[in-house]
């Protein structure tokens, strides 16, 4: 049983669903041999579709591998517009989108800063106590 909590962001779901992608083997790898228990948000999962859009069938197995319980997610609810909005507002010059600042959140309701992640912009974000985000698919 995967007890360690990480969010998964964009980038490497990606890479998982789209093999021309640099990362690819690599994404492959990290799915295969990780020892946490994968969340995300309904930002990246609608994130990722947009970006898998070439395809129906990488689309819709990205769709499946979640229903099959590959990963979890985080609900959004309308109090946490607030603190969204707090996190894109102090990372304006980045900038931070929708999907970054909801992976920020999770981490937060998680207790975890663990993150999966190809975004740079990570290294600069901090969680909610100001603590360092920890990049495991950098360390995979």
């Amino acid at each position: 049983m995967r007890s360690t909590k990480a969010v998964i962001d964009t980038g490497p779901l990606v890479a998982l669903f789209d093999s021309s992608d640099k990362h690819f083997k690599a994404s492959v790898e990290f799915i295969r041999h990780s020892e946490f228990q994968l969340y995300t948000t309904v930002p990246v999962i609608a994130e990722t579709l947009f970006l898998l859009d070439f395809n129906i069938n990488a689309q819709t197995n990205f769709l499946s591998w979640i229903y099959s319980g590959a990963m979890d997610f985080t609900e959004l609810k309308q109090d946490d517009m607030k603190r969204i909005s707090q996190l894109m507002r102090k990372y304006h010059d980045l900038p931070m989108d929708f999907a970054d600042a909801s992976v920020v959140l999770a981490c937060e309701k998680l207790g975890s800063n663990n993150v999966a992640t190809f975004d740079k912009d990570f290294d600069i974000y901090r969680c909610f106590d100001k603590s360092r985000f920890i990049n495991i698919f950098q360390r995979s």
